[in-house]
């Protein structure tokens, strides 16, 4: 509900010049996952976290001009008493599975007497888990942001008790400021983010996106995409930059406007960046949004494949991957030089004792590098989690990496999990899938002659030391050397260096991380809020 007696406009509220706040915004740290990527940071450099926390970004920039802001990502290092200190006010977003350390900063910034604020899709779907923050902040940019900018002029201590503010009108995408991209170390992340879209079309059981961002998505101008990728390059960012979108062709229309300007900015720019995204799979449809990807150097896409078979794709709502045949998409996307992503889900009720050997088939006849594989995880405020509740299916025990009651033993489906990772993940058939990339993708993709190329001197030091590193861990140290060698000498010859740092860098990650599944030390569901305690990578 929004909070009583506060005005509730459609525009930021007025803060005087004259007036300042210090305010701290934290983002928790990620407990390990297979898609944080952290067995590939040592071998980067000065790389310790995935990708920069978009909402704080934006929030920093929504903030009056006056106001003193520092950004602290807890995935690169802690906060500490100082900056608490420093504070008139913490604010901290985050997702379900960052819960234990979402609670874990307010009670840090609440032994020092400081107030907290907490935003975020976690707090947005279940502002019940969190009664200990000061102020939550429900929904998305807009009314509840002015009201809570308001307070916090007014009066930054702590409440007598907690005020929820909710947000009825949301902030039109075309007015959001450009994130703060300069309180980020921009450098110490795998890759940029950039958010064009909000909201998905789709109705995927499992998914919350549409109960949280609407079904109809709202966009961004091409101008003000533009107008952040401008300031991404001035703060220093080359190379990958991921567009959030929760599905980039979920208007395509709007994509087909976007994208040329996308090329003509690449151009322009000497092709600074290379892009990645989220889509579904139809997108293997529309031939004419390929080809323009492939024009504006789109070089990834992760698409929710979630499962090879088509009864089950039936029954999760998500039977628009039989659109087109599954295998032939893949194919058609690598045509056009993009490499695909893809999620796969275990636990579903469709699944059999022979689901993981099915899956096993699909990733050998598809040929994906890298799939995110993850037991199934009932979200609130999904359809999923209303069916699973009224059939008593939901489960809440920490010790697992599931809140569902499978149809199959957990044990089984733990097992079958765990199978498909040291499966798929070995060595050789990660390197194997990798040298099909390298024959039948790569060669598809736009490449600019390298004096058409903003090519900075610190990212040839950059690619310089990754090489090295990748040569010596991966090619020399590692025990699956040998199946590095026989693509790494393959990129050699065709003189594909920067193929050779990104295969062997995402390899590593691969088949590490794969190891710690088969082990135990590896979560099984990117969701789980199971407690993990992890060392903070060392600087």
């Amino acid at each position: 509900m929004a909070a009583t007696g506060m005005p509730v406009t459609g525009s930021a509220p007025e803060v005087s010049s004259s007036d300042t706040r210090r305010i701290l915004c934290v983002c928790p740290r990620y407990t390990s996952a297979f898609g944080m990527f952290e067995h590939a940071y040592p071998l980067t450099g000065r790389v310790r976290a995935l990708m920069p926390p978009q909402g704080l970004l934006l929030i920093a920039a929504s903030l009056p001009k006056s106001w003193e802001v520092r950004l602290v990502d807890e995935n690169i290092r802690p906060a500490t008493r100082d900056d608490f200190l420093w504070a008139d006010a913490v604010l901290v977003t985050g997702m379900h599975a960052q819960r234990r350390q979402i609670e874990e900063i307010c009670r840090r910034a609440h032994a020092l007497g400081r107030t907290t604020v907490l935003g975020g899709s976690s707090v947005s779907a279940c502002r019940e888990f969190y009664p200990g923050f000061d102020y939550l902040h429900v929904g998305e940019l807009g009314d509840a942001t002015d009201a809570l900018i308001a307070r916090l002029a007014k009066d930054p201590s702590r409440p007598d008790r907690q005020v929820v503010l909710e947000t009825r009108e949301r902030r039109d995408l075309a007015d959001f400021p450009v994130p703060a991209y300069d309180l980020c170390e921009l450098d110490r992340y795998l890759t940029g983010s950039i958010q064009y879209s909000s909201g998905c079309p789709y109705h995927c059981e499992f998914c919350d996106i549409p109960a949280l961002y609407g079904r109809n998505p709202r966009l961004k101008s091409p101008a003000q995409v533009l107008a952040e990728l401008d300031t991404l390059l001035a703060c220093g960012m080359t190379g990958p930059i991921y567009f959030v979108d929760d599905n980039f062709i979920g208007n395509r229309r709007a994509v087909r406007e976007l994208l040329p300007a996308l090329v003509d900015w690449q151009k322009a720019h000497g092709y600074p960046f290379i892009f990645s995204c989220e889509a579904t799979l139809n997108i293997a449809k529309r031939p004419e949004i390929l080809a323009l990807m492939r024009e504006a150097v789109f070089e990834t896409v992760f698409c929710g494949i979630e499962t090879p078979e088509p009864e089950a794709l039936e029954a999760i709502s998500k039977d628009h991957n039989m659109m087109v045949p599954i295998v032939e998409a893949v194919e058609t996307l690598n045509a056009h030089g993009l490499e695909v992503v893809s999620g796969i889900i275990l636990g579903l009720d469709t699944d059999r004792p022979d689901t993981g050997r099915r899956v096993l088939d699909f990733v050998e006849a598809t040929k994906i590098p890298m799939l995110t594989i993850n037991l199934l995880q009932a979200l609130p405020r999904t359809p999923l989690w209303d069916r699973l509740e009224k059939e008593g299916r939901l489960l809440d025990d920490e010790s697992r990496d599931s809140n569902v009651d499978f149809k199959m033993p957990y044990d089984q489906v733990i097992a079958m999990w765990r199978d498909c990772m040291e499966k798929a993940f070995s060595p050789a058939a990660v390197f194997a899938r990798y040298r099909h990339q390298l024959d039948h993708t790569y060669p598809n993709r736009l490449s600019p002659p390298l004096s058409q190329r903003h090519v900075p001197w610190s990212d040839v030091k950059r690619g310089l030391r990754m090489l090295r590193n990748v040569l010596w861990t991966v090619g020399v140290k590692s025990d699956y050397r040998r199946e590095f060698w026989r693509v790494a000498l393959a990129c050699l010859r065709r003189g594909q260096i920067e193929h050779l740092i990104r295969i062997g860098v995402m390899a590593h990650h691969l088949i590490l991380s794969a190891r710690d599944a088969s082990a135990g030390r590896q979560k099984a569901s990117h969701y789980s809020a199971r407690p993990e305690e992890v060392p903070m990578a060392a600087e």
